[in-house]
């Protein structure tokens, strides 16, 4: 009877404590499930088009389309930049037109009505590696690329309060390079024990969609080769390919900020002139 009992004690404390172990992994795999995204903060960068005086580096923005041109374009278009507009990185027309010319472009119709293929010319505008979105999908294990014309503008993480308030006067816009360099930057780190990443898809901490994606890391040392003697790592070539899409979705941005200033001075010299227009009309009435 002694040893029955025993056993049946020794088997109770053996579940309890399997159970114990089961809740902790199960308690662990929660803890390591991420509740916000993303999960870790973009890092923010010195950028030379950043501030009220900030310009383009034309030198690194033409190493940003190399990038572009050797990597980013077997999957991203560009629907919205023409070639013509390489002319402001400092590049010749004869440049312009030998790029162009690099690309196969579809036109049409014809005189029989027909669609047919030809080099691009600087006035087209840069092509999408795929002829539709359902393609682009079964390429890429059913996620579309995005196009790359805007998305410098249109991604970026929400800095918060207090945050946002201290940008309104550093005048802070660049939350979106910020995140296409953090998360190009940012395939290196290993999730936390415990996070289930979905087959198919890669870590990325700065993903501000989920804990992964569909895209692998992009970039690896070396791979794009500098005539300029700029260094070859991921870190230089997230910079500069970031810092050209910047470029391309707003590539009037040192005008803009031309203007801007102009006009700021204006509006200062012009409260001056009221300030002193108005002591002069009043200076001989009682009020």
């Amino acid at each position: 009877m002694k040893k029955i009992l025993a056993c049946l004690v020794a088997a109770g404390l053996f579940a309890l404590a399997g159970a114990g172990i089961a809740f902790a992994q199960e308690e662990a795999a929660h803890e390591a499930e991420p509740t916000h995204f993303p999960i870790h903060k973009p890092k923010q960068e010195d950028w030379s088009f950043a501030g009220p005086f900030g310009k383009y580096d034309k030198g690194q923005l033409q190493r940003g389309l190399k990038v572009y041109k050797e990597v980013c374009a077997a999957c991203h278009s560009m629907n919205l930049v023409p070639f013509r507009t390489l002319g402001e990185l400092g590049y010749s027309d004869a440049q312009v037109k030998a790029f162009a010319a690099e690309y196969t472009v579809q036109d049409g119709p014809n005189a029989d009505g027909e669609m047919f293929e030809r080099p691009g010319i600087p006035s087209d505008y840069f092509p999408s590696p795929f002829p539709n979105k359902e393609a682009a999908a079964a390429a890429n294990g059913g996620a579309v690329p995005p196009d790359f014309s805007l998305i410098a503008k249109a991604r970026g993480v929400e800095r918060g309060f207090p945050t946002f308030v201290f940008d309104i006067f550093t005048q802070y816009a660049e939350n979106g390079p910020d995140y296409i360099h953090s998360l190009l930057t940012g395939y290196d780190e290993q999730p936390p024990a415990g996070m289930e990443i979905a087959e198919g898809t890669h870590y990325n901490p700065y993903f501000i969609a989920g804990k992964s994606l569909a895209m692998a890391k992009p970039l690896s040392d070396d791979q794009v080769t500098y005539d300029d003697g700029s260094p070859q790592t991921v870190d230089q070539y997230a910079r500069d390919v970031t810092a050209f899409l910047m470029w391309a979705a707003e590539p009037h941005l040192e005008t803009r900020k031309q203007t801007g200033f102009g006009v700021m001075v204006f509006l200062v010299l012009f409260a001056g002139l009221v300030y002193l227009t108005k002591r002069k009309v009043w200076a001989d009435i009682p009020h």
